[in-house]
């Protein structure tokens, strides 16, 4: 099974929002700019701690997890179908 690719369009406005840019959060994180590059681009994955120090650097309600870190991309075609 192909690994799911993770939509992180909502997580990256908030990071623009916030601070401006991604490299500013890895900064922040103790992390290089290229690893959250990775992260936000489904290469490899947030870890629980990461993803819980984001939330709080950039107020994101632990509520909201799930819409920020695990909403998965769908592929044009299938939106298309599920939209109509």
């Amino acid at each position: 099974m192909e690994n799911p690719k993770i939509n992180y369009s909502k997580l990256k406005g908030k990071i623009k929002e916030i601070l401006g840019t991604q490299n500013k959060l890895a900064e922040i994180l103790g992390l290089d700019e290229t690893t959250i590059s990775n992260k936000i681009n489904s290469n490899t994955y947030f870890t629980q701690k990461e993803i819980f120090k984001i939330c709080v650097i950039l107020n994101i309600p632990h509520s909201d997890i799930p819409e920020y870190f695990f909403k998965e991309k769908v592929r044009e075609n299938e939106q298309r179908i599920t939209t109509n």
